[in-house]
């Protein structure tokens, strides 16, 4: 648990002093950020914000999962720590970071040009697929000395569901679809002050709390405590690493919370597409790696719902000519209607924080009727 308070610590320390200077360094190399003019009119007194702020609270949780790594070695856990990195700190940090480089691409291409054209959308698509494909192979293929990896052939909701086996390509192809949807997901929740770090801290403490309790209570390397006949031992949780998974949540976590003190509204800096395509990658790894890929859906809801009303939006006004909403994303359409941001922010941060706490509900219920 203190190795998990040492990353968090950090994290959010660094970030928030740390962002300051990010802000210095991007406006004075004049990356601003492009405002659309089909967009919501507020919008544009945003122009000339910088963006790219996604870079800050990255460098802080990979310097947090350092310290924390690093506190390991001296704190009781250490039994269950490894001297270097595990696969699973290496996939879902790698997810973290190559998934902000190609939202980097795109921020930079968007502030070079002097337009909101960035990346296509081809080619975010296929830098994705590309990284979840790579670390997807990682997370299947290369497993501990107790032949545990970090992805699993079955699909997940709290546990692996034992009738769902997709084989190891098949979960390569999952792993994939989940990386993409959820980077996707987080990057169209974006777009207001503050609304994509605030639901984004939620989910992630939630996965921190998972990744703890699986921790807890997890089968291990033959290191579990207890009886091994007794139903705890028998009803442990089959993760790997479930301490790294808890200590990068919540450096994440708490690194976007020193961002959110410069992002709400007025934003100081934007986290821009460097930094949704990053949490989006980091969260939809956790969904993974804590074998609760369905449950991510709900904890997740925030992401869900903002999706789900782009996809409605283009496939009713492809089929009818008609739009269901004012604008999309969600967000948009009740600024039209007349919501102030902050109003929204606040609102759409209340219901991911309820997508979260369901789904820990959920995850601890089910804990209880196994124990039960």
């Amino acid at each position: 648990m203190r190795a998990v308070i040492v990353a968090a610590a950090v994290a959010f320390l660094i970030s928030l002093f740390g962002t300051p200077l990010a802000i210095r360094v991007f406006s004075a190399l004049k990356a601003g950020q492009p405002i659309r003019t089909i967009g919501p009119q507020t919008h544009l007194g945003k122009r000339g914000t910088p963006t790219m702020g996604g870079v800050a609270f990255i460098l802080a949780t990979l310097f947090a999962y350092a310290a924390g790594h690093l506190a390991l070695t001296t704190l009781p856990e250490r039994q269950i720590a490894q001297e270097k990195p595990t696969m699973t700190a290496l996939v879902l940090l790698g997810l973290f970071v190559f998934c902000g480089a190609v939202g980097f691409m795109d921020d930079f291409l968007k502030v070079r040009k002097r337009n909101s054209d960035g990346l296509s959308a081809k080619g975010k698509l296929l830098g994705q697929l590309v990284i979840g494909t790579v670390f997807g192979i990682a997370a299947l293929y290369f497993p501990s000395t107790n032949g545990q990896t970090v992805a699993s052939e079955k699909i997940s909701f709290i546990r692996d569901v034992s009738w769902l086996d997709v084989g190891k390509v098949g979960s390569v192809m999952v792993f994939v679809f989940v990386i993409m949807a959820m980077s996707n997901g987080v990057n169209l929740t974006d777009g207001l002050d503050g609304l994509a770090t605030g639901a984004s801290i939620l989910v992630l403490g939630a996965y921190s709390l998972i990744g703890f309790w699986q921790y807890r209570h997890w089968c291990g390397d033959n290191d579990y405590v207890g009886d091994p006949g007794s139903s705890t031992a028998l009803h442990c949780y089959q993760v790997r690493d479930p301490l790294e998974i808890a200590m990068i949540a919540a450096a994440a976590a708490a690194a976007c919370v020193g961002f959110l003190w410069w992002n709400t509204n007025p934003a100081r800096i934007f986290m821009g597409d460097t930094g949704a395509l990053a949490l989006g990658g980091l969260i939809g790894g956790l969904a993974v790696a804590t074998r609760t890929t369905l449950l991510s859906v709900i904890i997740g809801g925030l992401f869900v719902i903002i999706t789900m009303s782009v996809v409605i939006q283009i496939i009713s006004f492809k089929t009818t000519g008609k739009r269901v909403f004012r604008m999309s994303p969600l967000q948009h359409h009740f600024e039209l209607a007349g919501w102030s941001e902050v109003n929204i922010v606040v609102r759409f941060w209340i219901i991911a924080g309820i997508c979260a706490a369901i789904g820990l509900g959920l995850f601890y219920s089910e804990h209880l009727a196994v124990m039960g």
